[in-house]
Order: structure tokens, then sequence, then C-alpha cells
């Protein structure tokens, strides 16, 4: 059965209604899928050892990941489900301004780290999606970021979609490699997200995170690599969940993670307060 929201998107310019495409793929077609690849993507760039090692430098990570990861996810929600220029994503682009600006990033960090953004939900729905994404699906979440990624002063994102993939292949290859600041990261994250479940499933979950990753990714947090049986349970568990999804009534209301209670912000949010102390 095709979502009713398929017809819709089939009209729409990739280009000119990036943020259109995107709140429809964040909220009614993979509102799941979206935020676990998006975690994903996020945790990749901490297995690069010039970006974990300012991560860990400010210790905020090892101190406090859940409301590091709450801060993202509030940011990157606020994008996708409102649009970069409504007046709460402009918000929430000028507070991510002004977190970053307190540090010294090389341009080519931001680049990649954009780049996760297009290509890891691509990939993740190539893998697990209850369908493929149409190719004005993927056009329009690399318009989008690459919008996000001007209004925040990133220079040289390429203007095609093949060329920025191609500059994600690369630039993995060349700087994902281990680094103790990629553990320590790498493992305060892993603790939080173990954290979401009763203490028993926690080896499990880490065992389930760490069995999405590849090979060099883990080797580079310098994680143990999941035994065989596990890099296969879990890939075949999140396609069956697929095949299931593809039976089930699509969905008709947004699903808004902006609306959600956060687990650091039990009484909601403020974005101009999101981020460290101090910023």
């Amino acid at each position: 059965m095709e979502s009713p929201r398929l017809a819709e998107i089939r009209r729409l310019d990739p280009q000119r209604d990036a943020a259109r495409i995107a709140h429809l793929l964040a909220c009614y077609e993979f509102p799941w899928d979206m935020t676990r690849s998006l975690e994903i993507a996020l945790f990749r760039t901490f297995a690069v050892p010039a970006i974990s090692a300012l991560l860990d430098r400010t210790g905020e990570f090892r101190l406090r990941a859940q409301r590091r990861y709450d801060d993202t996810d509030i940011l990157v929600s606020e994008l996708l489900e409102w649009g970069y220029d409504s007046e709460r994503g402009r918000k929430a682009l000028r507070r991510i301004n002004q977190q970053h600006g307190r540090f010294a990033i090389a341009n080519q960090e931001f680049l990649y780290v954009l780049s996760t953004f297009v290509y890891e939900p691509i990939r993740w729905n190539q893998r697990f999606g209850w369908r493929a994404m149409t190719e004005t699906e993927r056009l329009g979440l690399f318009h989008f970021w690459r919008a996000v990624g001007q209004r925040m002063g990133i220079r040289d994102i390429p203007e095609n979609y093949a060329a920025f993939e191609v500059f994600n292949r690369d630039y993995e290859a060349a700087y994902i490699h281990p680094a103790e600041s990629n553990h320590r990261v790498g493992s305060a994250v892993l603790d939080m997200f173990c954290g979401w479940f009763p203490a028993m499933l926690g080896p499990w979950v880490r065992h389930g995170i760490v069995a999405l990753l590849d090979r060099p990714v883990i080797a580079a947090f310098g994680f143990a690599a999941p035994p065989r049986w596990l890099r296969t349970l879990v890939p075949c568990a999140l396609r069956l969940r697929a095949r299931l999804l593809r039976m089930l009534p699509k969905r008709r209301r947004p699903r808004l993670r902006t609306l959600d209670q956060h687990r650091s912000y039990p009484d909601g949010y403020s974005i101009e307060r999101l981020g460290p102390p101090g910023t």
C-alpha cells in the first residue's frame, strides 16, 4: 500500500521544496528510522580523532552525555519538523552557531558532520527502510542539509549529491582511525544509550549498536568486534520490522519529537537555553 504522503512527494521539487520533503520524511514516512540513522550519523563522527578530541576536552559527553544528546536531538528536530526558515528553525540555527562559535573547528570537519546527516539516513533506508526512498526524497535530503550548512556558514559544500557523497567516503577513509579520545567519547555515548533500558539489557544494547557499525569504525573506537551471529541477527531483526511496517496502516498524523518530553528537560525547553552552561 502506498503512503498517502508519497503522492505529494512525487510532485515536489527536491531543491525548492527541500524543507517540506525533510518534514514528510522525518514526521510521516520514516520517523523512527530517521532518528536512529541520525544517531548513527553523529556516533560515526566520534570515530574521527579531530572531532572526538574536542568533545573529550570539554568533558561534556563524559559528564552530561544525556543532556548533550537531548540538545542535539531537539535542535535537529526543530529544523526537520519546522523548517530552517521558520521562526523556530532560525532560532535553532542561531543557537547552533552560537555554540559552535566558541571553538576553532575546521571547515572540513563541519562538512563531514553535515555529510553524515545526508547519507547515513539514506544508507539506513537502503538497508532497513519499509520502502525505498525515491530519488526526489534522496535529493531533497541533500538540498535540505546543504541549505542548513549554508546558513551555518559552512564553506565549499559540494553543489551536487554525488560529489558530496564522494567527499563523505574519502573523508572517512582518510580520517577515521583509532584514538583514545574516540574510545572515551564513544563509550560515554554507549553508556547513555544502555541507560535507557533495564540494566539486564545493557550489554545486549551495547553489542547491538556496535553490530550496526562497519569494521573500520569499530576499530577506530577500540571496541571489541561483535560475534558474527549478532552482526547477522541485528540487521535481520530490523529488516523483519520493515516487512511488518509495510503491512500496517500508514501514518496520517505527524510524529513530532519537539513535542516529546525529553529526559534533560522534563518541564519543557527553551531553544535559547540549549547547550552547555555559559554558551
